[in-house]
């Protein structure tokens, strides 16, 4: 698995898991889900991605948007 698949997997998993627990526990849990799709826009347009840096500590390999 590249990087890149990784942070949209992992920014896939945020969402759903946000939108479970806002169901279920708390529509606070709703603000993850805000949280996550802002991150997302902010990486469009700077490139600088949390999850990428935490999951090349990792040893992703690198893909095409995140090297």
């Amino acid at each position: 698995m590249t990087l890149d698949r990784a942070v949209m997997m992992f920014a896939g998993f945020m969402v759903l898991a946000s939108l479970a627990l806002g169901f279920y526990v708390s529509p606070y849990w709703y603000l993850l889900t805000v949280f996550v799709g802002l991150n997302l826009m902010q990486a469009s347009v700077t490139g600088f991605c949390p999850a990428a840096m935490a999951f090349k500590k990792l040893g992703v390999k690198p893909g095409q948007a995140f090297k």
